[in-house]
């Protein structure tokens, strides 16, 4: 039996890994996994050894050796491939779970709706990295920008991170249009993280116990 790909989606704040921590626990012991599944948790980018080696160059890049637009969206391609070769699809094939922390939404919000680049080429660039992949489920933790800033607080910021408001706001757009266009569940991530657990669960007892 495949397994199952959860992927959860939103601006940086937003509480995915929060969520990630609850899934971990909270999946094996729904009844929804076959009893010999095991769950992995896994991002992107950074699922695979050459994954986490792109992501520090995309993140924090040494210097002055930041990748132009292009590059960044090939970078965020190749990591992608890698990790769906080497992580996602073996995982599905044993029957196993996963959850990941970003995919292919994310380079559409920040790399097209944010850096204003081709949708048409990250739409090629998707067809390539995922070969017809996609997850099960993906959820939106919806987000304010303004809230977004508060949380994230006085912490250092990634290269990403620091593209500033208005950068933030065109992504925070982005993910709102791909929710509806991909049929996205939307969840307020702007409530306690224990109502948001509680939403994530609910709504993937209805996914999952209506298949």
């Amino acid at each position: 039996m495949k397994g199952q790909f959860i992927v959860l989606e939103g601006i940086d704040g937003c509480g995915k890994s929060t969520q990630m921590r609850y899934l971990e626990n909270w999946l094996p012991q729904s009844g929804l996994m076959p009893k010999q599944a095991q769950l992995k948790k896994t991002r992107e980018p950074g699922g695979t050894s050459l994954g986490n080696s792109l992501r520090e160059l995309l993140l924090n890049p040494p210097g002055e050796s930041s990748p132009e637009p292009t590059a960044e969206i090939l970078l965020y391609a190749a990591d992608r491939a890698q990790h769906i070769s080497q992580v996602i699809q073996p995982t599905l094939h044993k029957g196993d779970w996963i959850i990941c922390d970003r995919f292919v939404g994310s380079t559409y919000a920040y790399q097209g709706y944010g850096r204003n680049l081709d949708l048409d080429l990250i739409e090629k660039l998707e067809e390539i990295a995922t070969r017809g992949l996609k997850p099960d489920i993906t959820f939106w933790l919806d987000l304010p920008v303004s809230e977004s800033i508060k949380r994230r607080g006085d912490r250092t910021e990634d290269r990403i991170e620091s593209e500033g408001i208005e950068f933030l706001r065109k992504v925070a757009s982005g993910f709102a249009k791909l929710a509806k266009n991909r049929q996205w569940i939307e969840i307020d991530a702007h409530q306690p993280a224990e109502r948001v657990s509680k939403c994530i669960e609910r709504e993937i007892l209805g996914h999952f116990n209506s298949k």
